[in-house]
């Protein structure tokens, strides 16, 4: 007895044992390792090349488990890199090669991790260095291009400035030029030395000296992506370039626009926000937009700059209809505009024609029909703007045609059910003298639009419906 009791106990000490053994294993959680990123203290991509491999060891996960690898930018936002291969390299270790964006907005502060598709992240792969952080970049153009339309050289006037701008040369052709590309900024230099704080595709200069620009892709940079060097002369003829706005500056932005005008040169090119005005090469430029106008003036010899911050005033104004609204019989909608212009006036159109009386910024809507209101500033800015707005009464609940037109009621027009109104049905409508009045498709119940002669007697008519639901005739009279 004694033997097979301590038999017993033995067989339960080992069933115990081995389950507080494994228990940790059922409780164990999910882990990533990422390990030093070989070679790669920073990411230089571009259309020329875009792949990276970052190796990882990792336990516990389901299996089906994937992963992915995530670029963290500065704020720790992950960004999506694009999976080209996946490298097994033995039971729970792998290496990912991977692709960056090619919209990716160069920094200085990216990062990369590993994710699951359990929702796992890694801490942060570490360069060669022993750094978290490090370069990425999308280099958008690695070539060489021009600045100030490829001559290596340009005048400025004694007082005055001069606009150095990166050329696009050919622009009919995609990605030609760097401008091309919103993303890239540029280093510019004098003399060999960088100028602080200038990173726009333009550079205004008022001193002497030779000029070119680079890309800048921080520590991906290459010098050898450079522009020509334009050499920068002064002359004492000429004058410095200022514009005048016909009518002011902040001007009134209606008809034909302000008429901006330079200072008298040999000849002119506008730019509007940095791009060339197509055709702009007079002294004088019309225009009825606001933005940032520059005029480069060749006084023969001499170039300057003139620029001006244009500036367009108005009003605002808002309507609170729908585009489209339905009403039922005997209702009505009340429609309003809100304006801020000086002294407005309204005016409101029911299906293109003047609504008497109706001249305040509300109109009460009794009837179905296409309506617009135009308000008027008449101070200062002598300016209008339009809103149109639908109005739609009940669809018919039947395939009853009416055969009636009452012009005197909520619905002065021949409504039809909606299985006639589409494209693929025709409707024609047909005077008593055999005059087509009406041929079209998709019609939309509202006909007549144009006013109806009486004379002795209600006029009548003839429709003609062909479409999938048969072919309908019949009569409509309409009546005062």
């Amino acid at each position: 007895m004694i033997q097979k009791i301590t038999f017993f106990i033995t067989k339960c000490l080992i069933f115990f044992g081995a389950f507080f053994a494994f228990e940790p294993h059922v409780y164990a959680q999910e882990a990533i390792a990422p390990q030093t990123l070989s070679g790669l203290d920073k990411i230089c991509a571009g259309n020329n090349f875009n792949e990276y491999f970052a190796t990882f060891s990792y336990v516990n996960f389901p299996a089906g488990t994937t992963f992915v690898i995530e670029l963290l930018d500065g704020a720790s936002t992950p960004i999506a890199t694009t999976l080209t291969e996946v490298i097994p390299l033995g039971v729970g270790q792998q290496t990912i090669k991977f692709a960056v964006p090619n919209n990716l907005v160069g920094a200085n502060d990216y990062g990369l991790r590993v994710k699951s598709s359990t929702g796992y992240t890694s801490t942060r792969f570490k360069t060669p260095a022993g750094d978290s952080f490090f370069p990425a970049f999308f280099k958008d153009y690695e070539a060489s291009f021009y600045i100030n339309d490829r001559s290596d050289s340009a005048t400025i006037c004694v007082g005055g400035t001069l606009t150095l701008s990166v050329s696009d040369l050919t622009p009919e052709i995609p990605g030609s030029s760097p401008v091309h590309f919103p993303n890239v900024k540029y280093k510019w230099y004098k003399d060999d030395v960088v100028i602080a704080g200038q990173s726009a595709k333009t550079l205004v200069v008022s001193t002497t000296g030779k000029y070119h620009a680079e890309m800048d892709y921080g520590q991906c940079s290459d010098v050898n992506y450079g522009s020509n060097r334009v050499n920068v002369t002064s002359s004492s003829t000429g004058s410095p370039v200022t514009i005048d706005s016909s009518l002011g500056n902040p001007f009134c932005s209606n008809g034909s626009g302000t008429v901006l005008t330079a200072t008298a040169g040999n000849s002119y090119v506008w730019k509007k926000d940095g791009v060339v005005i197509t055709g702009a090469t007079s002294r004088s430029y019309a225009t009825n937009e606001s933005g940032l106008y520059t005029v480069d003036v060749d006084f023969g010899g001499c170039s300057s700059t003139g620029t001006i911050n244009l500036v367009g005033s108005g009003f605002n104004a808002s309507i609170d209809a729908a585009d489209s609204t339905e009403i039922g019989e005997g209702e009505t909608l009340s429609v309003t505009v809100t304006t801020d212009a000086v002294n407005p006036t309204f005016e409101w159109y029911k299906n293109g024609n003047l609504i008497d009386g109706a001249t305040t910024d509300t109109y009460l809507v009794s009837t179905i029909g296409n309506y617009r209101v135009k308000v008027s500033q008449t101070s200062g800015c002598v300016a209008s703007m339009e809103f149109e707005f639908k109005v739609t009464g009940p669809v018919e609940p039947t395939f009853l045609i009416p055969n009636i037109v009452r012009l005197n009621g909520n619905y002065p027009y021949w409504n039809i059910p909606d299985a006639y109104k589409n494209a693929d049905t025709t409707v024609i409508i047909i005077s008593s003298n055999g005059d087509k009045v009406l041929d079209v498709t998709n019609y939309q119940g509202d006909w007549p639009q144009t006013a109806i002669d009486f004379k002795n007697i209600n006029p009548v008519y003839y429709y003609v419906i062909q479409g999938d639901a048969g072919e309908k005739k019949g009569s409509i009279t309409v009546i005062k």
